[in-house]
């Protein structure tokens, strides 16, 4: 049984090495690490609670446990890093990027944060994401800022992030 949001064995053979645990020291893990990252783009695609995932995949916790580690290690930057550098390959490109196209997006929220600003321009009370896309429209780095960031501000540290990599 599988979702449209699973990996094909083929995709997992692509970006597995990355998941695979750096010390080999423990008990060995009780659920396949295809798995948890099936259940992860689960919970990307579909938009449910984590708490939400159907019961054919790993318990909850153990998946977002997972999700949080790899996020603090960077795992899913450095997979998305070489899976673009691969599309770009197969598209006749070098696999560095040599521009970079940049945009922003206002977006309401309802909850009060720090990081929580009213966009004047756009009459928006919320968060400011600006996205770094490649030629090909390849996600090369995504930030979050409050909405009254403006955008020649944010933009010469966003696009010098997006080259970091």
């Amino acid at each position: 049984m599988g979702y449209p949001s699973d990996l094909t064995d083929a995709e997992w053979a692509l970006i597995e090495h990355y998941f695979q645990p750096r010390d080999r020291r423990g008990s060995a893990s009780l659920h396949p690490r295809k798995r948890i990252v099936d259940a992860i783009f689960y919970v990307v695609k579909s938009g449910c609670q984590w708490r939400m995932l159907p019961n054919d995949f790993p318990p909850w916790q153990t998946v977002y446990d997972h999700f949080s580690r790899w996020n603090k290690r960077g795992v899913w930057e450095a997979a998305l890093n070489q899976l673009n550098a691969l599309h770009r390959q197969n598209n006749g490109r070098s696999a560095s990027p040599s521009y970079g196209i940049i945009d922003s997006q206002s977006v309401k929220t309802e909850y009060a944060s720090e990081e929580r600003g009213i966009d004047g321009g756009k009459k928006v009370k919320g968060h400011k994401r600006h996205s770094v896309v490649d030629i090909l429209g390849n996600l090369l780095h995504v930030s979050v800022h409050a909405a009254n960031c403006s955008d020649t501000v944010a933009g010469g540290p966003v696009m010098a992030r997006a080259t970091e990599k």
